[in-house]
C-alpha cells in the first residue's frame, strides 16, 4: 500500500471527493506529462492534440477544430498562432472566401506527426491495449457525462443554489 493510498483510507472523502480527487491526480498527471513533451519534444500535450488532429483532417478550419476538440475558438487561435510560429502548422485562406482560412501542417509538423512514446497519447494507447473495451467504453460514458453537467454549469448565466446534502 502506498503513502497516498494510506492517506485516502485514513481520510476518507466519500464518493464526489474521492472522484473530484482522482479527476485532479489525471489532470495533475497531464499537466507533467505536458511540460516534459513541451521540454523533449517542443509541444505540449494540447499543441500535439491539435497537431495530430490536424495531420489527420489537412484543410480542417479553426472553427471545425475547435468543436472537434470542444475547445474555445480563441484557445485553439493561440494554440495555431504559436505553432504558426514555430513553423509546424500554415493556415491557408481559402479562394473562395477569404474569411475561411484552412490549416494544414508544414514539413516540420509532419515530423511530430506520428506516434511517439513519453506523449499521452502513447500512455493512452497502453491503456486501451490492456483494459477490456467495456471498460473504456464505461468511462468514455462517466467522463462525457461528467463534462456535459460541468460545461451547463460553466454556461449558466446566474450560480446557482447549492444542493442540500
Amino acid at each position: 500500500m502506498t503513502d497516498a493510498d494510506k492517506d485516502t483510507a485514513s481520510y476518507p472523502l466519500g464518493p464526489a471527493l474521492e472522484f473530484i480527487r482522482k479527476v485532479s491526480a489525471l489532470n495533475h498527471a497531464l499537466e507533467r506529462v505536458s511540460s516534459h513533451m513541451d521540454r523533449t519534444l517542443g509541444v505540449t500535450a494540447q499543441q500535439r492534440l491539435v497537431l495530430r488532429c490536424v495531420g489527420r483532417y489537412p484543410g480542417i478550419t479553426a472553427g471545425q477544430l475547435a468543436r472537434v476538440l470542444h475547445l474555445d475558438p480563441g484557445t485553439i487561435s493561440a494554440s495555431l498562432r504559436r505553432m504558426e510560429e514555430r513553423g509546424l502548422i500554415e493556415r491557408r485562406h481559402d479562394p473562395r472566401d477569404r474569411r475561411r482560412v484552412a490549416v494544414g501542417l508544414t514539413p516540420e509538423g509532419r515530423k511530430l506527426d506520428r506516434p511517439t512514446t513519453g506523449t499521452v497519447e502513447d500512455a493512452v494507447e497502453r491503456l486501451l491495449e490492456s483494459t477490456p473495451g467495456a471498460d473504456m467504453a464505461m468511462a468514455g460514458v462517466v467522463l462525457d457525462r461528467l463534462t456535459t453537467l460541468l460545461e451547463r454549469i460553466g454556461d449558466a448565466d446566474a450560480p446557482s443554489a447549492p444542493r442540500a446534502p
